[in-house]
């Protein structure tokens, strides 16, 4: 068998440094289509993309040449640098250090859509925090309590 065949699908999520709430909608829809451009020339592909002002969230399909990590730092790195020479904010912009990244299913990657979809809806009552512990509970990581959101 000469070719290399995969489906690796990953729920991809992020957050501003200390959670500053930069995204505003306009710099919001600007950023989502440069993350598409730096997804696409990674040779990766985006079924869904969606942030509040505090952190991001992204369903990516990822080449199985390239480690998960690798393909964060592209992103982040660059949409970075990206938002600092685009925008003037009232704070330095940058992403925290670390991010989160849980593999998902064919099968439930249509749930994962609708997920991403409704993040604004979902935040009205649920904190990231709240959201990112549940996340980790349920798909069994452990993590220190006092540092999880570094």
């Amino acid at each position: 068998m000469g070719h290399t065949y995969s489906n690796n699908l990953y729920h991809i999520i992020f957050s501003t440094k200390n959670r500053t709430g930069l995204l505003s909608d306009k710099i919001s829809d600007e950023l989502h289509r440069y993350i598409i451009g730096i997804i696409q020339n990674q040779d990766c592909s985006l079924l869904k993309i969606n942030s509040v002002t505090d952190h991001i969230h992204l369903l990516c399909k990822i080449k199985p040449s390239l480690s998960v990590s690798d393909f964060v730092n592209k992103v982040k790195s660059n949409s970075s640098r990206w938002v600092k020479g685009r925008f003037e904010l009232p704070y330095k912009f940058q992403w925290q250090s670390g991010f989160s990244s849980f593999s998902v299913s064919e099968s439930a990657a249509g749930q994962v859509i609708r997920y991403i979809e409704n993040q604004q809806e979902h935040h009205r009552t649920v904190s990231f925090e709240e959201e990112l512990k549940t996340f980790l509970d349920k798909h069994g990581v452990d993590y220190d309590p006092m540092r999880y959101l570094d």
